[in-house]
């Protein structure tokens, strides 16, 4: 500490408090004063030194010590696995969905190949493999590309794409998709630049009608035609903290030609579509002789021209090659969800009430008794997570300051609970 800093604790020492968070100084570590009776305390100065790396101001990828974040290491050619060893990876954690998982794998491949295949390829340029998934709500669309980001060690974040708006409209820019990313990098761009985006709920974002109107279809058409660039690639100013673009804000430069785009959306109603197509009915009522489909198997006969009637643009389409749909989850594959990954929701309760030093034990009947719940709200595997909490709150409420040490869930018990709050 030099003579000046020294000086400055002693005077501020006698009952000072700092001119911005107002604590005194006999509370702070460290208190300077800046004339006029002016001070600042070494807290605020700390969270003034964020908000500049926050703002790209200072270094961001620089922490205390100045060493740079080691969080995310450049993808090797010794790093990527093979198509099936991704698909084995994916079965560790998402039960069933063969037909995604097989699509995701070699999507995901030759994605990060064509990366690593970058100058090595001038007479043919390989093309981006971003990818949409369609299926219902709960059958494991963003767990599956959390996943495969987990796998790759790179960045990975989740927008929602009802929260997008044509600029100069109320809600956020299209550009401010990529500030997320960098957040989740750390603000490392070049690690940003080769990460994961996945757009959630992207069948919200469907044009309304094909008749034009007189009001801007600013959540819709708009947001697609503005999503364009970014998935085919190129340079974005990005505000640092998202949000609409100001004159005198500084921006990062992001490039999107490398970041993969995994778009997923329930896309409610679209078997009528491809029922259309196939010439049929998804319920199979006056199905043609030829062809009878029933609606179990019917998404697997989806196509891009669906996508189009759905009011997906043609372009967007395009920038979006690899279709894939997930099933709806049937009873045996819930049941397996709620006990067989190695994040399942069971294992997740035990760790937790083992923390507490308490065995936790489900019985049978109980499991089979959430599936079935789950069922009846079809609601997939979301609906597995929310009845198992109305059937723990009140145990993870009392059991950590009572004497019990092991707590076994009966079906009466969670029947109880689960009845209470319907």
């Amino acid at each position: 500490m030099t003579q000046k800093t020294r000086k400055s604790t002693e005077r501020n020492n006698g009952g000072n408090c700092c001119s911005f968070c107002g604590t005194p100084a006999d509370e702070v570590q460290l208190m300077f004063n800046g004339g006029d009776g002016a001070c600042i305390c070494s807290s605020c100065i700390e969270h003034g030194y964020e908000l500049l790396v926050e703002h790209n101001i200072v270094d961001g990828g620089k922490k205390r010590g100045g060493n740079q974040s080691t969080k995310f290491k450049p993808l090797s050619k010794s790093d990527l696995l093979r198509p099936n060893q991704i698909k084995s990876f994916l079965d560790l954690y998402v039960i069933g969905q063969d037909a995604a998982k097989r699509y995701m794998s070699v999507a995901v491949y030759n994605h990060y190949k064509r990366l690593l295949a970058k100058g090595k390829t001038e007479d043919v340029e390989l093309d981006k493999s971003n990818i949409v998934l369609v299926g219902p709500t709960g059958t494991g669309k963003t767990l599956m590309a959390r996943t495969i980001a987990r796998l790759l060690h790179v960045p990975f974040s989740i927008v929602d794409a009802t929260a997008l708006t044509q600029a100069g409209y109320v809600g956020e820019d299209v550009e401010s998709i990529l500030s997320r990313l960098l957040q989740a990098a750390d603000y490392d761009v070049e690690a940003a630049e080769r990460g994961i985006i996945f757009i959630d709920e992207i069948d919200k974002i469907a044009r309304k009608g094909d008749n034009p109107s007189i009001t801007r279809d600013v959540s819709g058409e708009g947001v697609q035609q503005a999503l364009l660039k970014i998935l085919e690639g190129t340079v974005v100013n990005v505000p640092p903290q998202g949000g609409r673009k100001h004159p005198d804000q500084k921006y990062i430069q992001v490039n999107t030609s490398n970041i993969l785009f995994i778009c997923g959306g329930a896309f409610d109603g679209i078997e009528k579509k491809i029922a259309m197509r196939l010439n049929t009915n998804a319920i199979g009522y006056g199905a043609s002789n030829k062809q009878r489909i029933n609606d179990e198997n019917i998404m697997s006969y989806i196509q891009p021209q669906d996508l189009r009637s759905f009011g997906l643009i043609p372009e967007l389409i395009g920038r979006l090659p690899v279709l894939t749909y997930m099933e709806p989850l049937e009873r045996e594959a819930l049941r397996s969800i709620l006990t067989e990954p190695k994040n399942s929701i069971i294992r997740q309760y035990e760790t937790l009430m083992a923390l507490d030093d308490i065995a936790l034990k489900f019985d049978d009947e109980v499991l089979d008794y959430i599936v079935d719940k789950a069922l009846e709200f079809k609601l997939g595997a979301r609906g597995l997570r929310s009845i198992c909490e109305a059937i723990m709150m009140d145990v993870m409420f009392d059991m950590p300051e009572g004497e019990n040490r092991e707590f076994r869930v009966t079906l009466d018990y969670a029947r109880s609970k689960v009845e209470k709050t319907a």
